[in-house]
């Protein structure tokens, strides 16, 4: 075939194809839109049936909503109108209210006049009984009103005495109860020594021969030893023994010391003398040092300056009422560690302020102040404790007690002096503190007669009846018991007792 007619073929069959594509494409787009017009207006449609439903129930609603406002409006007015006409029946009331209760005042008011009327009346009768009475009894309602309140005064205190006899009574018992537990209890625990005899010393001599040489050459042994040591020596009859005597306890040991060394040396001349008394000083200062360390251990207790230590230690050589003053600080300081133990106060700082109350007694006796007040400046100066320092300057009341464990430490301190075969007195001393007890009670106003007894233990008190009732003879007991505190010095306790007796005396004819 040619080549040209089928290409021509080609092209036209190729046209025709293209032709029919189109044709065809076109009427497919043409359906399909068609079709989608068709489902938009189906969907617009529904949307619309859709719309209408909702408004429909819209309306619906809205005339439901309306209808109950309308009805709870409704129901408001009613209930507004209710109230309202109780109100108004309310305040119909309270006007009807108010006129009774001011009709009720006007009549109160009346009824008020006629009562002051009668008020008057019976006040000027009663003046008037009054006047009558008073010229009966010849008496003014004052004077009538001033008997009437002594006999209540006087049968007052009758009662209040009664009571306070009664409450001190009780209280005396248990606390003397109490007291003398804890107190027996301590005195047996610490167990001490009676009192030993240390007034002088006694230096055994090898031979009677040896007093000679004692005096030395126109006495000039006895002088030089007198002089160098401070001491008395006195040789008498007393066979192969001399007599220290010095008023000084540290000197007169340094002396007895010197002495038994001299008579066993043999050698006694004025030099040796003066080096053996001064060896002795110092052995003498390291023997007190050791006993302050000692009493310490023994006392328990721990942590004081090595010169408080050394000061107390010079109390190993000094007695009081023949009671030593070391022996009499270790025994305080174990008493008062077993009483605060039992109050449930500070053991450490009743137990240290026992022990040293009395330092002050070891000082040179040319310093100026009582041992109470000495002795707490000397440990203040070495950092003791200030409570401590407080029981020392306080135990004989000096200064103002500060704690409970001064006040543990002083009676402490009483019961180690008070307690039997402690210490010793003099006669001339017991006669004087007797005399001054029973002095000191009939000094009082209404007192008749006072007498010391059991050992100046006790002091009981005779009054004049007619002039010291019941509740004058309890003060009376309490303010001698004051001025006794007050003005004397004594161990352990008195106890005053005020007798009161009233006697009727009637003669037959």
């Amino acid at each position: 075939m040619n080549p040209v007619i089928d290409v021509i073929i080609a092209i036209v069959a190729l046209a025709l194809g293209a032709a029919a594509g189109y044709y065809y494409r076109n009427n497919q787009v043409k359906a399909e839109r068609r079709e989608e017009q068709s489902k938009a207006q189906g969907i617009v449609q529904v949307a619309s049936d859709k719309a209408n439903k909702i408004e429909l129930e819209a309306r619906d609603r809205a005339l439901k909503i309306t209808q109950a406002a309308e009805n709870e409006l409704a129901q408001r007015r009613n209930e507004f109108n209710r109230e309202v006409e109780r109100l108004d029946h309310r305040r119909t009331e309270l006007d009807g209210r108010f006129e009774k209760m001011e009709q009720r005042e006007q009549t109160l008011n009346k009824r008020q006049s006629i009562i002051d009327k009668h008020a008057n009346d019976v006040e000027k009768l009663y003046d008037d009984e009054i006047k009558k009475l008073q010229e009966i009894a010849q008496m003014s309602q004052e004077d009538a009103r001033k008997i009437l309140l002594d006999d209540v005064e006087k049968e007052a205190r009758g009662d209040m005495a009664r009571i306070i006899r009664q409450i001190e009574t009780e209280a005396r018992e248990e606390g003397e109860k109490r007291a003398r537990k804890l107190i027996a209890d301590s005195i047996q625990r610490v167990a001490s020594e009676h009192v030993s005899e240390v007034t002088s010393s006694v230096v055994i001599l090898p031979n009677e021969e040896m007093k000679g040489r004692i005096v030395g050459r126109n006495g000039r042994n006895i002088r030089a030893f007198e002089q160098a040591a401070g001491v008395d020596v006195i040789v008498d009859d007393t066979p192969e023994a001399v007599t220290i005597s010095c008023f000084d306890s540290v000197r007169r040991e340094v002396a007895r010391r010197a002495l038994t060394r001299l008579t066993v040396d043999g050698r006694i001349h004025p030099a040796n003398i003066e080096k053996i008394i001064e060896d002795e000083t110092k052995a003498v200062e390291k023997i007190m040092a050791e006993a302050g360390e000692q009493a310490a251990f023994d006392a328990g207790i721990a942590g004081l300056h090595p010169e408080v230590l050394r000061m107390i230690g010079r109390l190993k050589f000094r007695t009081s009422y023949g009671q030593n003053q070391l022996a009499h600080a270790v025994e305080v300081s174990k008493l008062a560690a077993i009483l605060a133990a039992e109050l449930g106060a500070k053991i450490e700082i009743a137990k240290m302020g026992g022990f040293l109350h009395d330092i002050g007694k070891a000082m040179d006796h040319n310093q100026e102040g009582t041992h109470a007040g000495l002795g707490a400046e000397f440990c203040k100066r070495y950092g003791v404790h200030p409570l401590v320092i407080n029981a020392i300057a306080s135990h004989h009341h000096e200064v103002e007690q500060e704690s409970v464990e001064a006040v543990i430490a002083e009676a402490a301190d009483a019961i180690s002096g008070a307690r039997p075969g402690a210490r010793r007195e003099d006669l001339e001393a017991y006669i004087k503190r007797i005399r001054t007890l029973e002095d000191m009670a009939t000094s009082f106003k209404g007192v008749s007669q006072a007498f010391a007894i059991q050992a100046g233990r006790e002091v009981r008190i005779i009054v004049r009846p007619e002039e010291i009732d019941d509740l004058d003879a309890t003060r009376l007991a309490r303010d001698i018991a004051k001025k006794i505190e007050e003005t004397m010095q004594y161990p352990g306790q008195i106890r005053v007792t005020v007798i009161r007796e009233t006697r009727a005396v009637d003669y037959a004819k």
